[in-house]
């Protein structure tokens, strides 16, 4: 911040309220916070010192008027001159006791919050610590009015012990100290110069009573106790330019106790803490004077239990936001497109769930029934779930894609051409093919084998109603080449017939050829005999003639030779 801004302004109606523009700079503030509020009667110069604080000359308005200027309670939050994890929250309040306000409840109001937000209270007082001056500090012995601590319903008396744990270190910044740090002659610090004037004054006066009711308070309040004197910056004119002038126009002892508080505060002042020791961020913070201020609004005490309860819900509420939108966040980035395996998006998963657990447990506040961590873990569950629907349908679209892709590419016939004998291998070996390319190819995604496994459903319908085609033309082209193998053995039996018939009527004519070659060279033969019988016939007939000796025997040859011709010539014919 360049300037402070009001975090605690009322309205027209008298009322408290938290300033939008300062809740929205703290709640963007992750880093634990280091609150230093200063409380005091009104033009006392308390903005100076926070000013100096801040590492600056001017920002809080300081005035060279009567008039204050500081009205509710400003912030400036700066970065820790000494701690670069921590943010220096310094809270510069209203004077007390301004006259033309005229309402002790405001003033009141205002140094309680300031008690309840700081970590350090610086209380501003001018030239003494004296009876007055602690007087005057009344606000802390009606603390216990304006805060509670606990939130039961129960009569139970609260103690100091109990407001202790919750409140801030006391420092008592005395300004314009002209006396010197004596008592009873001899030098003591600052510090044992407050703790003397906290010493309980004798006598049993009402007066009395009520300055020994307030050192007590202080005491017991305030276990945490400093004290600072400084000396007048210079005269009352240059106080007037006292935001414009240099430090080598100051006096050199003021610097000095000026650096010296300065130093402490760097040093000393402890993060903001609430109940239970839990360290209060920026957020918190401004959380936490919402709830405060919500209270004093509702004409409630503000009660720190009830506060830190009102945290809880609130921190916790934005914790599981945050974590949440840290998981979503993350995912998105570390899962841009549809991951290879469910490994992988289970182990992106695993790495983003553990961030945001981290985010979570860092920033929730009490969740001590682990109420608002399962209402994370459900969220991030259910998310989980979208994203794996989404890393699959992604898958699915992608492998859908491909595999149309690959189908194109391949020029598959269409489903009409494998309508016929035979077609359900060739349609069987393209899809095989394709599932063979389809697997080589790299990042299908977690769906890769169920889109593979809808594809080849239904092809394999196709398949089907190619194949019951394939079989029923088989069959039929079955059929038909039994019909032909059946017409052709017929035929080749015919042939066979033919030729057998062939052969035979070959066989009959050979035979009935050798029958006449038969009988023809038997006629010839007979024809032979018959001319040899003939001739011999004549030769006997002739020797018959010549020989008349024997007529009767040769009568009788020659008769018998007849009769053989004559049987010849008969078969002949």
């Amino acid at each position: 911040m360049d300037r402070p801004v009001c975090l605690i302004e009322n309205t027209s109606a008298g009322e408290l309220q938290v300033n939008q523009e300062s809740l929205d700079i703290l709640r963007s503030i992750r880093q634990p916070v280091v609150v230093v509020s200063i409380v005091g009667l009104y033009r006392t110069g308390k903005s100076y010192l926070m000013n100096r604080l801040a590492g600056k000359t001017t920002g809080f308005p300081l005035g060279s008027t009567v008039q204050s200027e500081t009205k509710g309670i400003w912030m400036w939050c700066v970065p820790h001159p000494h701690r670069d994890d921590q943010t220096l929250v310094l809270l510069d309040t209203e004077g007390l006791g301004d006259v033309e306000k005229g309402d002790q409840n405001n003033d009141t109001w205002i140094f309680s919050l300031a008690v309840l937000l700081s970590s350090t209270l610086v209380y501003n007082s001018m030239g003494t610590i004296n009876n007055e001056t602690v007087m005057s500090l009344h606000y802390v012995t009606e603390l216990t009015e304006h805060i509670k601590v606990k939130s039961t319903e129960e009569e139970t008396e609260e103690t100091s012990s109990d407001y202790v744990r919750f409140f801030p270190t006391f420092i008592w910044a005395v300004r314009d100290f002209t006396l010197e740090l004596e008592i009873n002659g001899e030098a003591v610090t600052a510090d044992e110069y407050l703790e003397n004037s906290l010493k309980p004054k004798n006598g049993s006066s009402r007066a009395v009573a009520l300055s020994n009711d307030a050192r007590e308070c202080i005491r017991n309040y305030f276990p945490e106790r400093k004290c600072f004197v400084f000396d007048q910056p210079g005269s009352k004119e240059k106080l007037k330019l006292l935001d414009q002038l240099a430090d080598s126009e100051l006096d050199p002892q003021f610097m000095k106790q000026t650096s010296d508080f300065c130093s402490y505060i760097f040093s000393c002042s402890k993060v903001k803490t609430v109940k239970s020791g839990i360290t209060a961020t920026g957020s918190l913070l401004g959380n936490l004077a919402v709830t405060y201020v919500d209270a004093i609004r509702s004409g409630n005490v503000p009660c720190l239990e009830n506060a830190v309860a009102a945290l809880s819900q609130i921190e916790n509420s934005v914790a599981v936001e945050e974590s949440f939108a840290l998981y979503r966040q993350l995912l998105g980035e570390r899962v841009k497109l549809h991951t290879k395996t469910q490994k992988e998006l289970s182990s992106a998963h695993d790495g983003c769930l553990k961030e945001a657990l981290q985010l979570f447990m860092k920033r929730s506040f009490k969740d001590e029934d682990q109420k608002y961590q399962a209402a994370l873990m459900e969220r991030v569950k259910n998310a989980y779930e979208e994203k794996c629907a989404e890393n699959e349908e992604m898958s699915r679209n992608h492998c859908a894609a491909l595999l149309l892709q690959l189908e194109q590419g391949m020029d598959m016939d269409p489903v009409e051409a494998y309508m016929k004998p035979g077609g359900y291998q060739g349609f069987k070996g393209q899809l095989n093919k394709l599932v063979k390319l389809y697997r080589r190819k790299p990042a299908k995604g977690v769906k890769a084998e169920e889109a593979l496994a809808n594809y080849l459903s239904e092809k394999n319908r196709l398949g089907k109603i190619i194949l019951t085609t394939d079989e029923k033309m088989s069959e039929q082209q079955k059929h038909l080449k039994e019909q032909r193998a059946q017409l052709e053995e017929e035929k080749q039996r015919a042939a066979a017939a033919r030729e057998q018939q062939m052969a035979l009527v070959i066989r009959t004519n050979d035979i009935e050829r050798a029958r006449q070659e038969n009988e023809r060279q038997l006629m010839e033969r007979m024809e032979r005999d018959r001319e040899e019988l003939l001739k011999q016939n004549r030769e006997l007939r002739m020797l018959c003639v010549q020989l008349a000796e024997r007529p009767a025997r040769i009568i009788e040859r020659i008769e018998t030779h007849e009769r053989i011709v004559e049987r010849n010539t008969c078969v002949l014919s």
